[in-house]
This record gives C-alpha cells, structure tokens and sequence, in this order.
C-alpha cells in the first residue's frame, strides 16, 4: 500500500510538472538551458535592454505593469497602412499579440478622425519586456503602449524623420488645461481607445480628462478608464487588461467606480492652488536612492525568457 501511495504521489508530481512546464520551456517544448546564479543577481534593465528579438515562447505576461517580462512577444510593424512606429532605434515596438492587435485596430479608428491618417506610434515594450534601460518605470509586461498626440498626417516618414521629429503638448497652464493643439479628434481617438474592452485604463494629464468630462454628451462609462497622471501631454498611454487565461499577469486595481470627473477636477484644483507641502521631519532619515531591480527580484519566470532561445 505504501508502494502504491509513493507511486501515485510520483505520477501526480510528474503530471504537475508538466502541466507547469510551458513557462520554462522553449515554444517547441524543449527544456530551457538551467540559469546561471549570477544572472538572477544581474541588473535587470541590463539584461532585457540587451535583447534585440523576443523568446522562443508561448506569449505571456509574467508579473505586474512596473516588475515584470514578456515571453513570445511580437513586433509591430514599423510602418503600416494607419500606423508608423517612431523612434525604432530604441527598439521598443514589441508586445503581447492583444497589444499590438488593439495599437492596429485603433489606428484605423483615428484615420477617420478628420486630420488624421493615422496613428504615432511611440513606446511599447522591449522584445522581452522587462525594465528598460531608460524612461519608463513600467511598460514591463508587453501591455502598454504609448500614442503621440501629434496627428500622423505622414505616414511615409523616413527611419531618420522618426529619430527627430516631435510630438506636440497639448497642455497650458501645467496641465491645468488644454491648449489650441487638442482637438475634438484626440477626444475621439482616446474615446475609442478606452472603449476597447481589452482596455485597463488609459493616461492623460489631468486638464484633458475635464475637458472631456466636459464635451462628452453620450455614453460616459468609457470616462472611468481616462486616469489623470503627471506628464502625458506628448502623449497618452493605453494600459491593456491582463489577457484572458493568462497565469502569473497581474492586473493594476480597477478604478474607483463612477466617471473620474470629480477626481481629475481636484487635480486640477491643486494644480491651480496647490495645497501647501508638508514640513520634513528633520528626524526623518534621508530618502535612500531606489535601488535597481535585479534579474531575480522579478518573477521567476523572467530568468527563463532572458534564456530562452
């Protein structure tokens, strides 16, 4: 009988193995080479800013927004019918398959917005996710992507034209409002992008979020997912949902309910009087610099995508 138990606990444990097995294989099913120690204690930006092609693997999100990689991302093209894709050098115009259809699908919305044939296209991810070498903090999981505010009227820009052109601000008054460069059509483009249900939330600065509070006459639901941050005047940024089924991808807390309107006017308020800062405690220690975050400090299966062939 103890023969019999120590069996089925065998076959039981080689089947979880198995069925575990997709995050440490390559896309063919072979094993991935074991992790060397001294990888995992490696500065992760280092590690996946070097990559230049995605993993051989099923596509995935592994961890959050802010601390993670993606396995079996792909790229978007760098030039398309409605879309370029700016700022190649940097190599960051990769992504989960949901991100790059939901980037394509919205570029063909924005082409019917009058002035506009297309879409910018500005960061996404790097072929494997992970921390990037400069600028963003999150963009990690393959689920982020950035749209420039500027109007893509061209869309036969030269690789060198995309390194040196620039979007335009669409803000006044620190961001209190917004200026004579926004129009009824980047309401339009973000409206469309929110209303993708694959669509987490979306960052703009705070003055356009009242101004379309402001303007929107229909359906308001779509507002919840506008959020008021700091900066994203060049741009706005789309924040897709974890996909689907998807194991180890964790989802941001959902917005508070309601459309956000009363939360992006207080942004507003503070910006136009900001309230007063609060005096430092001279006992407080001093703020430590953020230390950088190493290769083993993200999920484990990180370590396999850096692998990977």
């Amino acid at each position: 009988m103890r023969r019999l138990n120590r069996s089925l606990a065998l076959i039981a444990s080689l089947v979880l193995c198995a069925c575990a097995g997709g995050a440490d294989t390559n896309i063919d099913g072979t094993p991935l080479p074991d992790v060397d120690p001294a990888t995992l204690q490696g500065v992760a930006k280092g590690a996946f800013g070097a990559k230049r092609r995605a993993s051989a693997q099923e596509a995935a999100a592994y961890g959050s927004y802010a601390k993670g990689c993606a396995a079996g991302s792909i790229q978007l093209a760098e030039t398309g019918p409605t879309w370029q894709a700016m700022r190649l050098s940097r190599n960051r115009n990769w992504g989960h398959p949901e991100l790059v259809d939901m980037v394509k699908k919205l570029s063909v919305k924005a082409a019917q917005q009058p002035g506009w044939n297309g879409i910018y296209v500005g960061d996404m991810s790097q072929p494997r996710g992970g921390p990037m070498l400069t600028g963003h903090r999150s963009h990690q999981i393959g689920l982020d992507a950035d749209i420039w505010m500027l109007p893509a009227r061209n869309l036969t820009l030269s690789v060198a034209e995309r390194e040196s052109i620039s979007s335009i601000s669409t803000r006044r008054s620190a961001g209190a409002f917004v200026n004579s460069n926004w129009t009824r059509a980047h309401h339009e483009v973000i409206k469309a992008a929110a209303q993708d249900k694959r669509t987490a939330r979306i960052f703009v600065f705070p003055g356009a979020k009242v101004q379309m509070c402001k303007d929107e006459k229909g359906d308001r639901a779509w507002l919840n997912k506008i959020r008021p941050w700091y900066g994203h005047h060049y741009h706005f940024h789309i924040r897709l949902s974890c996909p689907k089924g998807a194991r180890g991808c964790i989802e941001q807390a959902a917005p508070p309910p309601g459309d956000g309107c009363a939360d992006a006017q207080e942004w507003v308020n503070n910006i136009l009087n900001p309230p007063p800062a609060k005096p430092r405690d001279p006992n407080a220690p001093a703020p430590q610099p953020r230390r950088e975050l190493r290769v083993g400090d993200l999920p484990q299966q990180c370590a396999g995508v850096l692998a990977s062939r």
